[in-house]
């Protein structure tokens, strides 16, 4: 007996070890633009040591099985099982880890499901790094899964599964075990209290990268599947009817005495979606030298100086400009075609009110996160994506074809579509690895910003030169902002994007100062046309008379910000907790944001 209790005792520390380990290995991989001391290691570990106790007794649950077998039977068969086992599990720890660390960079939040749909398109999500780098990562992981499972190896050495001669003693180990399965229990839902384990648990620090690094990684992958089960998470934060009266007062579909922007109601469209182009790069972040035509367009446009992403990623921020629908903190309505196929559509509005011919862009795989199911089943009658381009061009950028060259197809395809017509364009250059054929800056993302305002810059002349110009009107939107050195969504510059209304369709420059979101797109483009717009629920017409209650609010997976004129608020989901307060009567955006949480999701629930 106690050679078995032995060797859970060390398998169990072990893995202990194992966490911790990671957690030290994470801060310094991750330390780039996060500032933290010997003392603030020390934190991390103490902090999700509780986080890591629970997590360490899941995979000690097949060698106490296998322990209690052995009581009454000794076979071989169960030193290789569990031989086979832990060298799986070492593996699943090194391929969490490394993921975990790598993955940070470029979302900023701890691994979670939410990776795992990007492996329908591996092409597409491979894009982003270059081959060294994945070469780099698989053999960290290949390390790393060799020094846990030696670990765990030499404890399965150390095991002898006697048999104890007489059946009492057999009998009385037994029952050890069973009374330790309730404590096992007890101690994976994190103790006998109404709360059970969870990532919050770990938070204790202002820093968010403090309280991301002290999370267990493996827990955080584990614990996301229970949120993205249903793909939905019902946010209940009041009553229903409380509910329905926010809501009610913050979306009005009915424009009224709209302030007119253009001299046509049945303008050709082109939509672009700058991908990633964030305030911070462009004049709202007091930048001149990387967006210098964005700036200029500005100035000879319509120019919502107050406008905010809603989302974080492209998948979302399409759907928002598009559909108008909110955001999500952890999943992607573009993912869930029983979702995506039933919105409304400013495609679809236009192709069945005013019979607008409609064309989709995009120089990657369109079928990356569902995004060919949604532009079609939103109404767009042709798409052209990567493949419909030369090998060699598929080739000039990690993402597909690169920015230059969409322009182009994007100015052919406004010279020879018949009118009225709706083009919408994503843009893909300025998105990681930043490979771009333009060396300006040696910063590699201010240089992708700035390569891709070059080819805008280059579109917008070209095109002001045909007739075709004349009645048509250019919307330049990015899809979502991006961390940037000291900028991350606790920033309110992160979210801030420009959305500019430029070509002959315009009536004349202008500056709308309303603080609005890229989901009130559709409903104040609609407006401008005379259309009715009331299935676009949550988007409102900024030029309305109807439009009282400005703000703004963007989720992103750990929680979500709202802000006015005069006020801003950053909420943590996880840690239930307010995380930055600017300005006035926080409590009421605060408020705001749960009530929209709550109503979307609720809404999404529907489908």
């Amino acid at each position: 007996m106690r050679c078995r209790v032995k060797f859970l005792a060390a398998t169990y520390l072990w893995t202990l070890l194992v966490f911790i380990v990671a957690k030290v290995c994470f801060m310094l991989f991750c330390q780039d633009g996060h500032d933290f001391s010997f003392g603030d290691i020390w934190q991390v570990i103490s902090h999700g040591l509780s986080l890591d106790l629970s997590t360490a007794l899941y995979f000690l649950i097949v060698p106490f099985i296998v322990v209690m077998v052995s009581v009454w039977w000794n076979g071989k068969i169960l030193s290789k099982i569990l031989q086979i086992y832990f060298l799986l599990i070492a593996f699943a720890f090194a391929l969490a880890f490394v993921a975990d660390t790598s993955l940070y960079s470029f979302w900023g939040f701890k691994l979670d499901a939410s990776c795992l749909q990007y492996l329908d398109t591996p092409t597409e999500a491979m894009a982003s790094v270059t081959t060294a780098y994945l070469v780099w990562r698989i053999i960290a992981i290949l390390i790393t899964s060799l020094i846990i499972s030696i670990g765990y190896l030499y404890i399965v050495r150390t095991l002898q599964t006697k048999q104890a001669t007489h059946t009492f003693a057999k009998v009385r180990e037994t029952i050890f075990y069973l009374i330790c399965i309730p404590l096992i229990v007890i101690g994976i839902r994190g103790g006998l209290g109404e709360s059970t384990t969870n990532i919050g648990q770990v938070y204790f620090s202002q820093n968010q990268f403090l309280n991301h690094s002290a999370v267990n990684p493996v827990f955080s992958f584990l614990a996301s599947f229970e949120k993205s089960a249903s793909n939905n998470t019902i946010y209940n934060y009041m009553d229903d009817l409380v509910c329905e009266q926010i809501i009610s007062s913050l979306y009005n579909t009915e424009s009224i005495d709209c302030d007119t922007l253009l001299n046509t109601q049945t303008p050709n469209i082109i939509l672009i979606l700058l991908e990633g182009c964030g305030g911070e790069f462009t004049e709202i972040g007091g930048r001149k030298d990387v967006t210098p035509h964005l700036n200029q367009l500005a100035n000879e446009g319509v120019y919502f100086t107050n406008c905010y992403g809603n989302s974080w990623r492209t998948d979302r921020g399409t759907v928002c400009a598009w559909s108008g629908y909110p955001s999500f903190p952890s999943m992607s309505v573009m993912k869930i075609p029983s979702k995506s196929r039933t919105m409304p559509n400013i495609a679809k509005t236009l192709k069945e009110e005013r019979g607008y011919n409609t064309f989709y862009l995009y120089g990657g795989d369109i079928n990356f996160t569902n995004m060919r199911s949604y532009l079609i089943a939103g109404g767009f009658e042709q798409l052209m994506w990567k493949e419909d381009y030369t090998s060699q061009e598929q080739k000039t950028a990690q993402w597909g074809v690169c920015d230059e060259i969409t322009f182009k197809s994007l100015f052919d395809l406004s010279q020879h579509q018949k009118s009225p017509f709706l083009i919408g364009f994503s843009t893909l250059s300025s998105h990681a690895p930043w490979d771009v054929p333009i060396r300006k800056f040696d910063d590699e993302i201010l240089n992708a910003m700035y390569y891709l305002d070059q080819c805008l810059g280059d579109f917008i002349e070209r095109f002001r030169q045909t007739k075709v110009w004349d009645n048509t009107l250019v919307i330049l939107l990015p899809d979502h902002g991006i961390p940037y050195k000291d900028i991350d969504e606790r920033h309110p510059l992160m979210n801030h994007i420009p959305m500019i209304w430029v070509g002959g369709a315009v009536k004349a420059p202008r500056r709308i100062e309303q603080v609005c979101n890229q989901t009130d797109l559709p409903a104040t483009l609609l407006g401008q046309l005379g259309l009715n717009h009331d299935d676009f629920t949550f988007s409102r017409d900024v030029l309305s008379k109807s439009y009282t209650q400005l703000f703004a609010i963007n989720t992103y997976t750990e929680g979500f910000s709202v802000n006015d004129s005069v006020g801003y608020v950053n909420y943590d989901l996880i840690g239930d907790r307010i995380c930055v307060r600017q300005g006035k009567h926080i409590d009421e955006l605060l408020q705001r944001g749960r009530a929209i949480l709550q109503a979307a999701s609720k809404d999404l629930d529907k489908r």
